[in-house]
């Protein structure tokens, strides 16, 4: 099982090679087991790159990040089928029942707000907690009445300093959005190795944006990103660290298992209740707060 989390910074040269990744300095070279790697952040743009490499690493869908020039990330190597019946499984996504997307949608903003309601009630602010799942109490199908966003005022507002706004120019700004797009991309690699497409979502609807179902997804479990983001103090590692967040070990169906791991079991489980209307949602709890 895959376990590894790969984030190269350095002038390299990368190759493939028997089963093999093979990282090529200078000074150095080190072959590591493709078997072991979930995901690979490739940090800077004077990284070279083979395309065989680029292919085994697309085939055995481990996800790789590709970063600018200012080390953020920037793109993801993400392959045209991920599944032999990806053409069944995207008529079947666009064929999703209004109602039952609605229905999904409910669940999931209802548990996006008890989370962040947990991490409140984890910093002794039991009042605002109180509200928050006063907000989740009362969502409706397709939370038309936005609790959402009237619990996200109340909760960015208490979760970390006095006057923080999420346009702040600020360390937990850089973690959040580090983690967060860190989260997006392993959501992404398990939709399309599920054989969907992360371009039709349930409620996120851009059209210009190619993660819209990816975006859906994601919001029950960015808290995990808040609390990671709550403990990081220097701006020097904070990149490892957010990175780290994905060999967390978290709750799941009464399962203690990685966060990589845990992922594909919560996609599944969203796919497979928008299929059959059947909704039984496996979310992602933390291990211990």
């Amino acid at each position: 099982m895959a376990f590894r989390t790969l984030i190269i910074s350095t002038h390299s040269k990368l190759e493939y090679s028997m089963n093999y990744l093979v990282y090529r300095t200078p000074g150095e070279t080190k072959r590591i087991l493709l078997d072991e790697i979930h995901t690979i952040i490739l940090e800077s743009t004077a990284i070279s790159i083979t395309t065989s490499l680029l292919v085994e690493l697309s085939k055995r869908k481990i996800n790789v990040i590709f970063c600018d020039e200012k080390r953020q990330p920037n793109s993801q190597l993400i392959p045209f089928y991920g599944a032999h019946n990806t053409s069944k499984k995207v008529l079947e996504q666009i064929n999703w029942k209004e109602d039952v997307k609605n229905k999904v949608w409910k669940i999931i903003i209802q548990k996006k707000i008890f989370n962040q309601s947990e991490l409140l009630l984890s910093l002794g602010k039991n009042d605002k907690a109180e509200q928050l799942d006063m907000y989740a109490n009362f969502v409706e199908d397709g939370d038309i009445t936005n609790r959402e966003g009237h619990a996200a005022k109340v909760y960015f507002n208490n979760a970390f300093y006095d006057g923080f706004t999420r346009n702040d120019d600020s360390l937990i700004n850089a973690c959040l959005d580090y983690g967060y797009t860190i989260l997006l991309s392993m959501i992404s690699r398990s939709i399309v190795a599920s054989g969907y497409i992360t371009q039709i979502g349930i409620h996120h609807k851009g059209e210009f944006n190619e993660f819209n179902l990816s975006c859906d997804l994601i919001e029950p479990l960015r808290f995990l990103v808040d609390y990671k983001a709550k403990t990081i103090s220097n701006p020097d590692t904070f990149k490892d660290e957010m990175a780290s967040i994905l060999s967390m070990d978290v709750l799941i169906n009464g399962r203690v298992l990685s966060l990589n791991n845990a992922i594909p079991i919560y996609v599944n489980s969203v796919l497979d209740s928008l299929n059959s209307g059947n909704i039984k949602i496996a979310f992602i709890n933390q291990n211990e707060l």
